[in-house]
């Protein structure tokens, strides 16, 4: 397996995934796992500073370039967590966004970071998808919520729920680097995923359980749905 990407000067395509306090550390780790492994790519992890920044578990993660400094991404990734509502009318962030989407081969998201991509403006008139229990933002945006653990409309590319990241990683894997490679990565991780319970998703899991989290998770975020665009 090659060597993570970070600290290379001859990669060929430059991969940034968007760092924010309070994000969902596997949004952006699950991901990255497959990212660094991708041949000629540079990932930068993007924040407005170069401190620490903490994910909602309280794991730190450590920015390798600031938004100002970030180069011309070919592959823009915004992962999601409950600190996504802060950046909804960041103009530094959102303007950022818009600048490198414009730029970008892909314009991506896992989760809920699909609703910062259309606070930016970047998912109208797309399909997306985001986490099952805040789907249905996404019309706010103009952007048409489409079943799937990634849905791919022209160079919109969004993943489902924290760990759809993976299966998001290997998709684009898959589109920059091509399937064998997408392969050879997903056995190296050794993702071959079985579920202790059939409980990972709504359409599976008992009724009165998806009523329970349901409730906690819309709780926990109705900055969301409060901060909706009229």
């Amino acid at each position: 397996m090659a060597a993570t990407a970070i600290g290379r000067h001859d990669a060929l395509m430059n991969i940034g995934m968007l760092l924010f306090p309070g994000l969902t550390q596997l949004d952006l780790t699950g991901p990255f796992e497959v990212f660094h492994r991708i041949p000629d790519a540079k990932v930068h992890l993007v924040w407005k500073d170069l401190q620490p920044v903490r994910a909602d578990s309280g794991l730190a993660l450590l920015p390798t370039t600031t938004l100002a400094d970030c180069p011309q991404l070919d592959i823009v990734m915004v992962p999601g967590g409950f600190g996504q509502v802060a950046l909804m009318k960041d103009a530094q962030v959102l303007d950022w966004l818009r600048v490198q989407g414009q730029g970008a081969k892909y314009v991506t998201s896992v989760c809920t970071g699909a609703l910062l991509l259309g606070a930016a403006g970047l998912l109208d008139g797309y399909r997306a998808t985001s986490h099952w229990a805040f789907t249905e933002l996404l019309a706010g945006f103009g952007a048409t919520y489409t079943p799937g653990r990634v849905v791919i409309d022209r160079n919109r590319i969004t993943g489902g729920g924290v760990t759809a990241g993976i299966d998001f990683g290997l998709v684009i894997a898959a589109q920059v680097a091509g399937e064998q490679t997408a392969k050879a990565i997903q056995l190296g991780l050794e993702y071959n995923p079985a579920p202790p319970y059939a409980s990972g998703h709504p359409d599976i899991a008992e009724p009165a359980l998806v009523a329970t989290v349901r409730a906690r998770l819309v709780e926990r975020g109705r900055d969301r749905f409060a901060k909706q665009p009229s």
